[in-house]
Order: structure tokens, then C-alpha cells, then sequence
């Protein structure tokens, strides 16, 4: 069905869900929730994450559409015994139902944009392991082998509905570093105007959480994207339906929250625990993601995705799922600042961080204390609640720190900076 289509039907059935709407529906709340699906259609650059859980099957459902060798390496195995002991059980009829909505969407003029996870849970049940891989070394190797499994059957899915598919593995280096990101950001929106599918996957064979690189989940990772190419809509697909007033496994009365204007402690609270077993991701997961794709002005949808013709059907306006509203767009340049990984800290005096909040410029009187070793345009944590771009790096603080800025140029020179960091180089995290 053309979106067009969709669209219209969706825009009837977003009126009458629209008085479902998590607090006692006024006629405002309920004409906010309907404008706030109806704004879905309108969305041309739109970010599908799909997680482990929904790309899956159990191995007792039918076999993958890609053939399986036998153990020993020398034949097919039946189609009937390909999913036997649990292992690469993608599923490839899913994945050809994908592509054929990302194509009717491309058709319509969309740019589409997808975050996949799958690369270690494929790998995992390659090797024929049935339980949540933790080691580092073996999540590692997991990944570097299902991987290239996982992005075969997308590009064979994708080519049989014409469209082409260009695989971006990255870390959260590419995202910290400024000229990095700029030039990943080329890069997407080249394959875009191509017309071409971004396929994002963290690149879990060289991140770990422990040097500090990783982006931890695959929502948190589409969250980055919506951010960074300034998406319009987010749309995450697990298993898991809507958000609910509270656990669903734990509560048979939880009851779903089909709109969100505003993040609140409440819906934190109301999140359950980690995922399926091969997936990072829980409702918390989610909700973080929410939190930074909200910051960019990007609404976001939480949804089943083995809903029939989930993604075409949310991106025609559709009541499916919980929608969570966008903020207030920050600029990009303190999206940047504000997600990035801090490569030092600074504690300065509550003199010194008045002064900031008031939007005045972080001078080196105000430092009591300097972590880390980081070089001059590193993004620094100051207080717990501000990151900055750093002037100075971390050996010139701690020998300015406490100074006067007429102290500085005898410690170190005439070219030396005066200020660490300008009101428009801040990102407080509390606002």
C-alpha cells in the first residue's frame, strides 16, 4: 500500500487513539497526541532500529530462506533442519519484509537510515552457544563473525527491491572526534542522496566498554544517528510494544502509554530491565535513546516489530506503539558536545560554576582540581554537569589552575589562551 495511502488511514485512527493518552485526556491533550502522529508523515529522513529479538526466530519456527551447511561442511542441510540447535537463525522472511517497506517509503521520497543489531547474537549461534555472551573477547569474536552474515541478508533483501545497502561499523570515536563525525556525516549524506541505505552497526569486534568506546546498545547507537544527520523520526522496533505504566511482565494490569509529551522520572521508573537474551537493550535503554533523539527535535516511536507492515505503517502516522514528542532542537554543535565521551574532568568552585550558568566564560581562578590527560580541544566534564571544549589542555590547567589571567602568559607565554572554554563551547547536561 502507497504511503499516501497509509496516511490517510492513519490520520482517522490517530484521532480516535488519541484520547489514550497517558494522563485523563483534555480536548488539548487529545488534539497534541493527534498533531504529534500526523507530524510522522511529514517526516523525509527517518532512523529504523531493529533489535535482536525481533530479527530472530526460535529455532523451532520454519527454516531461514539462506540455506545452511551441515556440520561437517560438505552439503546443504534440509530447509527443514537449517534452524536445528538454534543456530543463524536470522530471519530472512523478515528481513525481504523490511526492505520492501524501506522501498515504498524511498519511492515516496523518504531517506531511510537503519541501525541493526544481531552481529553477536548470529555469531553466538554460529558457534552453537545458547546463553548471553558477557566475556569481552568472545563478544568480540561473535561479532566478527556474524556480521558479515547479518549484512549479506540485508543486501540480498535490499537488491531484490532495488535498493543498495552501504555498511557504516563505528565506535564512539567517530562520534567524539569533531572532524570524525563531520566526516561521517559527509559520508551519510552522500549515500542518501544516492539513495542508498545506511546500515549502522556499533563495531563490536574493536569497541569495549572498558577503553571506554562503546556505545553499550544499538538503541543508545540509533539515538546517535537520528541526532547527528538530523532525523525526523526514530522509530525503534523490538519486542516489546509500547512503553507501559509499569513492568508488563511483572503487572498483567500495566497498561500501555500510547503518547508521551515529556520524559518524567515516572516513565524512568516505569521501565523494566534488560532485554531478550542475546540483546543489551531494555525499556531504560529505550528511554535514554529517547532522551538524546528528543534533544535533536526528533520524535521517536517505540514498537512492536513483528506488527505487520510496522515501519510503513508508523511513518504514515498510524497510532502504533508509544510516540514520544520532540524537544526543543539544541544546535548540533552542543548535540556534539553534549553526548560525547569526556576525555578528562575539572572541579572548579561554586564561584566559577555560578558564573557559567550564567552564560560568563570558565576561567582558570575558578579550577580546584584537573583528571585525566586530555590535549588542548578535548571534550571535558566539569562538575559533574557541564561538558566544555577544553582551550587548554590537561598538563597547562594544572599549571594555571587557581591563576589570574595575568598570570598566565609568565607560565606560559604570550600565545597562551586566557579562557578554557566560551558560553557557546558548554553543554550543561541538567537543562
Amino acid at each position: 500500500m502507497q504511503l499516501s495511502k497509509l496516511a490517510a488511514e492513519a490520520a482517522a485512527k490517530a484521532e480516535a487513539a488519541a484520547t489514550e493518552v497517558e494522563t485523563k485526556a483534555t480536548p488539548e491533550a487529545t488534539a497534541e497526541a493527534a498533531a504529534a502522529r500526523a507530524a510522522l508523515a511529514k517526516a523525509n529522513r527517518i532512523v529504523v532500529k531493529i533489535g535482536t529479538a525481533t530479527i530472530t526466530k526460535p529455532a523451532s519456527t520454519p527454516a531461514r530462506l539462506t540455506r545452511a551447511f551441515s556440520p561437517d561442511g560438505k552439503s546443504f542441510l534440509p530447509e527443514e533442519s537449517a534452524t536445528a540447535g538454534g543456530r543463524t537463525n536470522i530471519d530472512t522472511a523478515y528481513i525481504y519484509h523490511v526492505a520492501e517497506q524501506f522501498a515504498g517509503l524511498v519511492q515516496e521520497g523518504k531517506q531511510i537510515i537503519l541501525v541493526t543489531s544481531g552481529a553477536i547474537g548470529m555469531g553466538a549461534r554460529e558457534l552453537g552457544l545458547t546463553k548471553r555472551v558477557t566475556e569481552v573477547r568472545m563478544r568480540q569474536a561473535c561479532a566478527a563473525i556474524g556480521q558479515p552474515i547479518l549484512m549479506e541478508e540485508y543486501r540480498r533483501a535490499f537488491g531484490v527491491f532495488g535498493l543498495v545497502a552501504a555498511q557504516l561499523l563505528v565506535t564512539r570515536d567517530e562520534w567524539d572526534d569533531r572532524a570524525s563525525y563531520l566526516n561521517l556525516r559527509e559520508t551519510v549524506e552522500t549515500l542518501l542522496e544516492s539513495r542508498v541505505i545506511p546500515v549502522f552497526n556499533e563495531n563490536d569486534s574493536v569497541s569495549t566498554a572498558e577503553i571506554g568506546n562503546a556505545f553499550g546498545d544499538n538503541d543508545r547507537l540509533s539515538a546517535y544517528v537520528a541526532s547527528k544527520i538530523d532525523a525526523e523520526l526514530l522509530i525503534i522496533l523490538s519486542d516489546v510494544d509500547s512503553l507501559y505504566d509499569s513492568d508488563p511482565r511483572e503487572n498483567p494490569n500495566a497498561k500501555p502509554i500510547p503518547y508521551v509529551r515529556e520524559l518524567s522520572e515516572k516513565h524512568l521508573a516505569a521501565a523494566g530491565g534488560r532485554g531478550s537474551e542475546f540483546s543489551t537493550g531494555g525499556m531504560k535503554t529505550k528511554l535514554a535513546a529517547v532522551a538524546i533523539a528528543r534533544d535533536a527535535g526528533c520524535r521517536v516511536v517505540i514498537a512492536h516489530g513483528r506488527e505487520p507492515n510496522v515501519i510503513a505503517r508508523v511513518a504514515a502516522g498510524e497510532p502504533i506503539g508509544t510516540l514520544f514528542d520532540a524537544a526543543h532542537a539544541l544546535k548540533n554543535r552542543i548535540r556534539w558536545l553534549k553526548n560525547s565521551q569526556p576525555r578528562g574532568r575539572l572541579t572548579i568552585d561554586q564561584g566559577a560554576l555560578g558564573a557559567i550558568r550564567e552564560r560568563n566564560s570558565l576561567l582558570p581562578r575558578g579550577v580546584i582540581a584537573v583528571e585525566g590527560d586530555f590535549g588542548r580541544g578535548a571534550v571535558v566534564l566539569v562538575n559533574g554537569v557541564v561538558k566544555i571544549v577544553s582551550n587548554f589542555s590537561s598538563a597547562e590547567l594544572l599549571a594555571v589552575m587557581g591563576k589570574r589571567s595575568d598570570e598566565i602568559d609568565a607560565l606560559l607565554g604570550p600565545d597562551a589562551p586566557h579562557v578554557i572554554a566560551r558560553p557557546e563551547e558548554m553543554a550543561f547536561l541538567d537543562e
